[in-house]
């Protein structure tokens, strides 16, 4: 009826002759009609009395016998006006007990055939979408069929043979699910197939209502209910694109712009919490800060975006070390407001058994939240055990598939090991445990199920020495497997579990111990490239040091108690020196692969180029704009982070297409020991591995076929006695702690002549033997491959060595020529670089020299006695003196130049390895991160007359031989001469002296057809000797000089 035609008076008048004329109680067809007058008195009036008069004689006419036919309306026609009048009433009462029957009248007519009688199919559906919309804002039936039914529906009305007449009806439906679905919590909707159907209706009505602006908000939420299920990233993807349309689109409202916001930045910290990816928490950083622009942000609101903004940047500030982020704000709860908070539940759970989270709003769920955060300090156990019946006053068994029970019932696991470790009793232990297997089958709890093996492990290896029960221990080793492998925990943390795992299953001779160290291996690899660049990476190297130095000794150690030496080898290789390892990688040679597949060398040599320059940088320069610049509102680091990732990903598909080519299966594989033995072609390599399981010395010569003819096994190894470990520790902090003294002191030199001695006993008798037995012949020359404390340890110096003919000191450089690398590889890789030697040649052409000197500096005396020994040497050398030496001018003098010769300061920052740097004219330096970036095309030798030139700074991890030689190394020189030390500036003339006649010397009887830079080793050999000679020489001046490479 339409309304607008008539009016109230004229309504009452109709009612007064209907209800006049009525003179048979049973009369239907007045009912109907009564019913229909009060219901239009109601649209007229808005009085509720008239509906619910209205709804009262359309149920009556139902239950009277129906008119003949051609008489009155069909009862099909009465249920449909009975319909539409309780879902009037119902929107004002929303009494779940209303929408409940309205919704099984619906179903009922959905099911007649009501196109026979000329009712409009739609027009059900469209009520039918109504009703279970209000029945999903008042949570009184099944959430999930409630909006996935809506969804169904929906659909109905997008067939293409119904599109055109149903605009009316796709509006009001559409409308109803938006509200539903942009209303309901993420925790509620947790059936995939439902979110299906939800997602796809929602994507039709975009198609279908290109202008309801409301429909791709509601879809991104449909997108994002769905990733809290499936955590995929292609639904994320959507929905962010869908959200940024909205946010930058000038047709929106504020009001859908602030929505789109609050949405994505909500999205982005469940993904940056659910996935381990790092680009993901820089995305959520930036979405967190954009939202904060937002003015219509209530204070609560404000507050919980800063917290979680907070704690994002906490999150970045521990795994990258990356400094800034907000001021801290205590948000939890304080002691005695959670006991406030705690005897209030407490005391009213006599007449508030159980506690609801739909009853709560936002803050109170919110103060909950806290109040759980606030427990983990709890100590008193009059605090736990309160706090346990607060938690137990919310769940429910079974426990509730939602974020809220998840969070309380973790808590209470966690009170519950508490309390037991403060009565002992031991229930609590055992619900404790029992709740935590029960939180692992929680598909919410999958982005947290690395809190709950950690929480679970912890109640099992409590419990177990109570019951000794095996299979408690095989509980314990199953978790550590699956931790190790949850791929919604960032990598750093599931590789300190992984290393957990390693150590216990040896301890107690577990099956899966060669599971867990190759488990671990990988991980700690992942967590370095895991980090965009070189400080970064070193940060996390330095938090997880405890495991990252132990790591590749132990599990080395194991596989040589299990007799694989060889394979011992290549797993020190593969754990040793990362850093070095993985920025090699990014300089791979590409010469064989640019003859079989040109284009594909170009790009891999195009993608590892920009790594290196990401890796190598420190600024927000050339990575996108200043800090915060961007449409996402990222910092500099963040997009350093985004690209790399980026990059890594690309080089990744890249290193899988090469790696299919014929001939090209192992590029950029783990190394191997019948390539990593190629290391000792010119000479012996001693390897020292210092491991708590148990240390071990192996040394890999040139050809397996003679070490088998002297009944010698290859490589081999020498045993050591069970307290190497600890005497080794000792040695290297005694030296540590005499160097206070200073090193001219003679604390230092009784300390130096100490640790000698003691490393000839520990180290050098049982070398020297099987030198001799493996028949290396004195004089020849020897690499050391230290590691752990033994890469601080001066191994080169080793003595006095005794001896039969008495006579003066003999030192292992006596016998042998000392030379050292930080891993095989790097030995390998600088030798490959220079390539080998052109016998055929008959004379080697002097290289140049680059001389690069500060003798103006008044603290280097012996600078000028330095240089004009260098400049005497009868080759070509470039000077750079005082102000000439530049940053810039001495790294291009570099790729000039075969030789480098530094006269001057050199300086460690703590903590700051890639800060180490030689100091140039006024305040300028050349750091090692300088070096790094350089890349010196006809680099040989290097002599760095410097001081601290091959020392570690401190809190550096020492097998990562993060100093300034090895640096050198790195970027081309295929041998360098560095300090351990502050090196005597008086020492520098003299050594410089014996150092290049004897390197360009022509006489004697060492071989002269090889490389000038393969001498550098003798010839510093030599010079030393000679320098030893002086006068007053004391034992830390001649020690103090290195040689690294050969």
């Amino acid at each position: 009826m339409n309304t607008s035609l008539v009016s109230i008076s004229e309504i009452d008048h109709d009612i007064y002759q209907i209800q006049s004329i009525i003179d048979h109680p049973q009369s239907s067809i007045d009912l109907q009609a009564l019913g229909l007058a009060w219901f239009t008195r109601y649209m007229l009036s808005d009085d509720n009395d008239d509906l619910d008069k209205s709804i009262l004689y359309f149920t009556y006419a139902i239950f009277l016998p129906q008119p003949s036919a051609g008489h009155g309306r069909n009862i099909l026609q009465v249920f449909l006006d009975l319909t539409d009048a309780l879902l009037l009433h119902l929107e004002k009462s929303k009494q779940p007990e209303d929408v409940e029957y309205l919704i099984q009248y619906l179903h009922y007519l959905r099911d007649q055939p009501l196109q026979v009688f000329d009712i409009s199919p739609n027009q059900v559906t469209t009520s039918l979408v109504k009703a279970l919309a209000i029945q999903v804002e008042l949570q009184s039936g099944d959430l999930t069929n409630d909006i996935e039914e809506m969804a169904i529906l929906c659909r109905e009305l997008f067939l293409p043979s119904e599109i055109l007449q149903n605009e009316h009806f796709i509006k009001t439906t559409v409308a109803s699910l938006v509200q539903a679905v942009t209303t309901t919590s993420f925790t509620v909707i947790r059936r995939e197939k439902a979110l299906c159907q939800i997602v796809e209706c929602l994507r039709e009505a975009c198609i279908h209502l290109p202008n309801f602006q409301h429909v791709p908000l509601a879809l991104a939420h449909a997108l994002a209910h769905r990733f809290h299920v499936t955590y995929s990233n292609a639904d994320y993807e959507e929905a962010a694109a869908i959200l940024d349309r909205v946010i930058t689109s000038e047709e929106s409202s504020e009001s859908c712009r602030d929505q789109a916001l609050n949405l994505l930045s909500a999205i982005a910290l469940a993904r940056s919490a659910t996935c381990g990816n790092p680009e993901y928490l820089e995305e959520s950083i930036s979405r967190l800060r954009a939202l904060l622009s937002v003015t219509s942000l209530s204070d609560f609101q404000r507050t919980t975006v800063t917290r979680a903004l907070k704690a994002s940047m906490s999150v970045r500030s521990t795994i990258f070390g990356v400094p800034g982020g907000l001021e801290e704000r205590h948000s939890d709860l304080d002691i005695p407001s959670l006991r406030s908070l705690v005897a209030s539940a407490v005391a009213k759970s006599n007449l508030v058994p159980s506690l609801s989270f739909s009853s709560m709003d936002a803050e109170k769920r919110s103060q909950h939240i806290n109040a759980l955060r606030s427990m983990g300090e709890l100590n008193d156990i009059a605090d736990i055990e309160g706090s346990i019946k607060y938690c137990r006053m919310f769940l429910t068994s079974p426990l509730s598939n939602d974020y809220f029970t998840f969070a309380t019932a973790e808590k209470l696991a966690d009170l519950l090991l508490r309390g037991f470790h403060c009565t002992h009793k031991l229930e609590f232990l055992n619900e404790s445990i029992s709740l935590s297997r029960d939180l692992l089958n929680m598909p919410v709890a999958k982005p947290f199920l690395l809190l709950i093996f950690q929480q679970l492990i912890s109640s099992l290896f409590t419990r177990l020495p109570l019951f000794r029960r095996r299979q408690g221990f095989e509980e314990i080793m199953r978790l550590y497997s699956l931790a190790s492998k949850d791929e919604h925990a960032n990598i750093p943390l599931r590789f300190r579990y992984s290393c957990e795992w390693a150590q216990v299953a040896r301890r107690a001779r577990h099956r899966s111990v060669s599971f867990a160290y190759q488990s671990s291996m990988s991980l700690m690899q992942a967590s370095l490239v895991f980090a965009p660049n070189l400080d970064t990476q070193h940060f996390r190297l330095v938090s997880m040091r405890e495991n990252y130095e132990s790591l590749p000794l132990d599990y080395a150690s194991y596989q040589i108690e299990k007799g694989q030496v060889e394979k011992a080898i290549e797993i020190l290789e593969q754990g040793r020196a990362l850093i070095w390892s993985e920025m090699r990688g990014l300089r791979t040679s590409i010469e064989r692969l640019h003859r079989t597949n040109p284009s594909l060398a170009e790009r891999f040599a195009c993608v590892n180029k920009e790594l290196e320059g990401l890796t190598t940088s420190i600024s927000p320069l050339g990575l996108g704009g200043a800090p915060g610049a961007g449409g996402e509102g990222m910092d500099w680091f963040g997009h350093l982070v985004v690209k790399q990732r980026k990059l890594m990903e690309e080089r990744d598909e890249l290193v899988s297409e090469i790696q299919a080519l014929p001939s090209f299966h192992n590029f950029l594989n783990l190394p191997q020991f019948e390539n990593l033995r190629l290391a000792a072609s010119r000479g012996p390599v001693i390897v020292i591995n210092h491991s708590r399981c148990r240390s071990d010395i192996i040394i890999i010569t040139a050809a397996a076929a003679a070490a088998t003819a002297l009944h010698q096994p290859f490589p081999s190894l020498i045993t050591t006695p069970d307290d190497f470990y600890d005497r080794a520790n000792r040695l290297r902090d005694h030296l540590v702690d005499a160097r206070k003294a200073g090193l001219d002191s003679k604390e230092y030199d009784d300390a130096l002549t100490f640790v000698l001695t003691e490393l000839y006993d520990l180290v050098g008798r049982p070398v020297l033997e099987r030198l001799c037995a493996l028949g290396i012949e004195e004089q020849s020359h020897v690499w050391w491959c230290p590691t752990s404390v033994f890469c601080s340890l001066p191994l080169h110096a080793i003595g006095p060595i005794p001896s039969e003919q008495g006579g003066a000191k003999r030192y292992f450089s006596d016998l042998y020529i000392p030379s050292y690398t930080p891993t095989l590889s790097a030995l390998i890789e600088s030798r490959n670089k220079l390539g080998s030697f052109n016998k055929q040649k008959p004379k080697l052409p002097k290289p140049s020299i680059l001389l690069m000197a500060q003798p103006d500096d008044e603290s280097l005396p012996g600078a000028w006695d330095e240089m004009k020994v260098v400049q005497a040497v009868r080759t070509k050398v470039t000077s750079l003196i005082s102000e000439e030496a530049t940053r810039r001018t001495v790294l291009e003098g570099l790729q000039d130049h075969q030789f480098a010769h530094f006269v001057c300061h050199g300086s460690l920052k703590s903590g700051k390895p890639f800060d180490a740097s030689f100091k140039l004219h006024g305040r300028e330096r050349l750091t090692l991160r300088d070096i790094v970036r350089s890349q010196i095309p006809n680099a040989e030798f290097a002599f760095l007359s410097a001081c601290h030139t091959a020392e570690l700074t401190d809190k550096s991890i020492t097998d990562e031989a993060l100093h300034l030689t090895a640096a050198m190394q790195y970027c081309g020189f295929g041998s360098v001469v560095g300090t351990m030390w502050a090196m005597a500036d008086m020492d520098g003339r003299d050594l410089a002296k014996h150092f290049y006649k004897s390197m360009f010397s022509n006489s004697g009887t060492r071989e002269r057809e090889v490389g000038y830079y393969e001498r550098s080793g003798e010839a510093l050999r030599d010079a030393v000797k000679k320098l030893r000679r002086k006068k007053r020489m004391t034992l830390e001046r001649w020690v103090n000089f290195v040689h690294y490479g050969g």
